[in-house]
């Protein structure tokens, strides 16, 4: 089965950044550089993923979901 997952980097302040993916509540993780949190992010959704095999619970992607970024100036 192929999924498809989006994964937001949030840089930290001390270092590093967070990786979360926003369709798999509660799968966070943290990376020392971006490919750091990609490949720590990338164990993150198989392991949930796996979990929910496990439990027979639907699994949900993002292979339907559109993103668009809005940059707004305030004056």
């Amino acid at each position: 089965m192929q999924y498809t997952y989006k994964i937001m980097l949030h840089k930290e302040e001390e270092g590093g950044y967070m990786a979360t993916v926003p369709a798999l509540p509660g799968c966070i993780t943290y990376g020392e550089d971006i490919d750091d949190a990609l490949a720590m992010a990338k164990e993150a959704i198989e392991l949930y993923i796996e979990e929910l095999q496990d439990r027979g619970e639907e699994i949900l992607d993002d292979k339907d979901t559109l993103e668009y970024s809005l940059n707004l100036v305030t004056v």
